[in-house]
């Protein structure tokens, strides 16, 4: 029994030095990898950026002002008038005015005295996660009368930038949340389908099959039209949180399967059957595990697919609504092609949902060329 227990835990010695061992391999690999690297630096800045966007605006979130209604971007510059070179960037002061030909506001630059756009500047208040009361901001001009909008205005006058921030929150959140949910509803039924073989992965195919059926489009538009107008935005982002995953765990569940197909019959699986290991641990502890690689590949791969179709969906006024926000709401303001033609600049969320779909894709691929151990990386 002795020379049992020590063969047993030389095993679990040896098993987890080479767990050690593959991870660091892995690492090695996708660090070599640029643009998984680039990618990965891309989703870290727009995580920061969702998780403290108080504190990476100026100007209050959800304050109006309509007298800044569609104001432009305010350039920031290195040069005066004269061309002379100043470290410290700075800005003009920016009205709107009038034309009196076409009756649109356009800028008006006063390029007399400039201001220098200050760092760490206290401003309005927020509460950080909710529980310490700050009043700290990134940037900032601390004088009255000069604004510093980034990426401009919107029609209620809110800083573009800020609101862009705060939609990434909503925007990331809710796809990674959704994707979470999918990879492990997807990937447990998927070993355990193709694990028990028989009748049970009948049935659960069938199911995947039925599944995978459901047109995604009709099935929101119909989701609209029984909604209740009552709800509020939290109730809809949970309910896409958890329509997302409902639609997208069946494909997951047919790849996992596959794999474990071909894993179930191996001597290791074999061999801890002998040893009288039960179904759960082998599951758990040897199927499941073996099956990671490509579960956190399609992960990093979902993400950016629902971060898509949520924008596609909020675009066309099914998705979040107020007082939520999210990249694809932030978009509705280009449907006016009026709108759009004057104001070129909301279309700025934009960059921000490409910035988070390469990012991921290209994180994804990193893993996926990292974990993969006959690719040529």
């Amino acid at each position: 029994m002795q020379e049992l227990e020590i063969n047993e835990e030389r095993i679990e010695e040896e098993m987890e030095e080479s767990s050690d061992s593959y991870l660091h391999l892995v690492w090695q690999r996708f660090s070599r990898s640029k643009a998984a690297i680039v990618g990965g630096l891309m989703v870290v800045m727009l995580i920061v950026l969702a998780m403290f966007p108080e504190f990476f605006s100026p100007y209050d979130l959800y304050a109006t002002t309509l007298g800044d209604s569609y104001t432009p971007p305010t350039q920031i510059r290195f040069f005066d008038v004269d061309g002379a070179f100043q470290f410290r960037p700075f800005v003009y002061k920016q009205t709107l005015e009038i034309d009196p030909v076409t009756y649109q506001a356009r800028p008006k630059i006063d390029t007399e005295s400039p201001f220098h756009v200050q760092f760490f500047v206290r401003s309005w208040e927020y509460k950080l996660f909710g529980i310490i009361t700050t009043d700290l901001h990134l940037f900032g001009i601390d004088t009255d009368g000069v604004k510093l909008h980034l990426l401009g205005t919107d029609r209620f006058g809110r800083d573009l930038w800020g609101r862009i921030c705060l939609a990434g929150r909503v925007s990331l959140s809710l796809s990674i949340l959704a994707a979470v949910i999918a990879i492990v509803v997807g990937s447990s039924v998927g070993v355990i389908s193709g694990y028990y073989g028989g009748a049970i992965d009948n049935v659960i195919q069938r199911l995947v099959e039925v599944i995978m059926s459901f047109p995604e489009l009709p099935l929101w538009l119909a989701l609209v039209a029984v909604i209740p107008k009552t709800w509020s935005g939290e109730q809809r982002f949970l309910m896409m949180v958890f329509i997302f995953p409902f639609l997208r765990w069946a494909v997951l569940a047919r790849e996992v399967r596959g794999k474990v197909l071909s894993l179930r019959e191996t001597d290791f699986i074999l061999a801890a059957k002998e040893q009288g290991a039960g179904d759960f641990r082998i599951i758990f502890k040897h199927l499941y595990p073996n099956t990671l690689s490509h579960v956190i590949v399609v992960l990093t791969l979902m993400i950016p697919q629902i971060i898509l179709a949520e924008a596609f969906l909020s675009f066309l006024g099914i998705g979040i609504q107020e007082p939520l926000t999210s990249w694809g709401f932030l978009m509705k303001s280009a449907q006016s092609l009026e709108t759009l033609g004057q104001n070129t600049w909301i279309l700025t969320p934009v960059i921000f949902i490409v910035v988070a779909v390469l990012g991921l894709n290209f994180l994804g691929d990193g893993l996926r060329d990292a974990a993969d151990p006959y690719s040529n990386l």
